[in-house]
């Protein structure tokens, strides 16, 4: 299983997912498609269908072109999301395969939509599995609550993803890791991964490299809100219980103009 990282517009991540015994490929988001198509080709590979994770422009946005430039290509999206240019629609537990390797699950992690979609995907090597999570898990971060609550984002990050294997890596929609972290430092100063791993992210940023993929572990010690179960984490927010200290989290990013927090902020 190869994965390839396609820069696209500003931030964004579009992804190939590639097959090599067979050289068949998934497009995950692909909104500039000529550039996903130009990377499959640089590999040999061949694109036979494009896994959606969320209706917004920036990630559904190419799926229409993808189906011109691609003729009977299937477009995978979610069944409660609306996404241009579906073909087949999933649902929370769908399983969809590349080639004859690797295997798709699909995870339904509802809040920044309330159909988006994260892609669980193993390989029948012996290697770390891999999770496509769009706009619900950033690196140290998680995507706005458009369309849910506190309580599903907790459900999506905290149970659904973060009950993944931990070294399953982690590939989110857009290239946010630097800000992310340095958000999160000003609620957890203390925390040395992070000081960590935002020194390695600058460092990748200044070279034009990109800083996924990340692992589930790795999230669970540098991203505040994937720690909310955590009592020293519902304590510096004076919450009651983890749904509550991650709505705290999220209202303060929200907000963050890049100075550090405070508790006189809530």
């Amino acid at each position: 299983m190869k994965i390839i990282p396609v820069a696209c517009l500003e931030d964004n991540y579009a992804y190939l997912i590639v097959d090599e015994s067979t050289k068949a490929a998934a497009a995950v988001d692909p909104v500039e498609p000529e550039k996903v198509l130009a990377a499959a080709s640089e590999v040999g590979a061949y694109i036979d269908c494009v896994l959606t994770t969320h209706h917004h422009w920036d990630h559904a946005g190419g799926n229409e072109k993808m189906r011109l430039l691609v003729p009977g290509i299937k477009v995978y999206g979610g069944s409660m999301d609306n996404v241009k240019g579906c073909t087949d629609q999933v649902e929370n537990g769908t399983k969809l395969s590349i080639g004859k390797e690797i295997d798709i699950l699909c995870l339904h992690t509802p809040c920044h939509t309330k159909g988006h979609i994260s892609y669980y995907v193993t390989s029948k090597e012996e290697e770390d599995p891999a999770v496509f999570t769009g706009d619900t898990l950033f690196i140290a971060g998680c995507g706005r609550f458009f369309e849910g609550t506190a309580e599903q984002m907790y459900q999506s990050l905290c149970v659904t993803l973060g009950s993944l294997p931990k070294s399953t890596r982690v590939y989110c929609g857009h290239e946010y890791t630097v800000k992310s972290l340095q958000f999160m430092l000003t609620v957890e100063p203390e925390n040395e991964k992070m000081k960590q791993k935002l020194e390695w992210a600058q460092k990748q940023r200044e070279a034009n490299q990109p800083t996924v993929p990340s692992t589930i572990g790795d999230e669970l010690e540098i991203n505040t809100f994937m720690r909310v179960d955590l009592p020293e984490i519902q304590a510096k927010f004076g919450a009651k219980s983890a749904v509550e200290a991650l709505r705290t989290v999220r209202n303060i990013k929200d907000t963050w103009k890049g100075g550090v927090y405070s508790r006189a902020m809530l």
